[in-house]
């Protein structure tokens, strides 16, 4: 299989997630702006869920564009990452449905940390089926970002059995670290020549 078909099958799961967590967003009854309020905790989980998705949409694209090959291995790490990817619009419906509680947000914050962990190991996998002359490998470098994260994700789900709001600005938080633009793949395609 090439890289162009992994690539559309998952550009078309990630779309139909994003479309999922929209339609998890009912309409209230009613006509006023007050019938909009009990909305406001699912409107703010779907956000920050979308802002992840769409991370790791383009994170996504990067990576592929930076490989050249897609063996059997890369095929069920990408799966895998779609898995857990695919589990974001029971997590955003719960957390946003039950208010930030607890255990919504910390299962929530479960499924951020094993799509981080998988988006490693779809990386790595990559990585050794380019063998030494990898460009991603040049690219991602130390990947301070990706090491960080999970340990902010752990730290998440910790703090939501003590202090709950917690637990949602370190979820932000990493969502803002991955939103500043990351370049690496960028320039290291650039001075390849490709």
């Amino acid at each position: 299989m090439g890289k162009g078909r992994l690539e559309a099958f998952s550009d078309g799961v990630i779309a139909i997630i994003i479309t999922i967590m929209v339609l998890e967003m009912k309409v209230p009854h009613g006509e006023s702006f007050e019938s909009l309020l009990p909305l406001i905790p699912v409107f703010l989980s779907y956000v920050l869920s979308f802002v992840y998705v769409g991370i790791y949409w383009n994170n996504h694209h990067h990576m592929l564009h930076a490989s050249t090959r897609v063996s059997g291995a890369v095929l069920w790490a990408n799966l895998h990452l779609l898995f857990w990817l695919s589990l974001f619009p029971f997590a955003t419906g719960w957390m946003g449905e039950n208010h930030f509680a607890p255990i919504p947000s910390a299962l929530y914050g479960a499924i951020l940390l094993m799509a981080a962990l998988a988006y490693w190991v779809l990386q790595q996998t990559l990585i050794a089926s380019e063998g030494k002359v990898s460009v991603l490998k040049t690219a991602v470098g130390r990947d301070w970002k990706g090491k960080l994260s999970p340990l902010f994700y752990v730290a998440g789900i910790l703090s939501t059995f003590w202090v709950q709001w917690v637990a949602q600005v370190i979820y932000v938080t990493v969502a803002l670290l991955w939103l500043i633009p990351d370049r690496r793949i960028e320039h290291v395609l650039q001075h390849k020549g490709n």
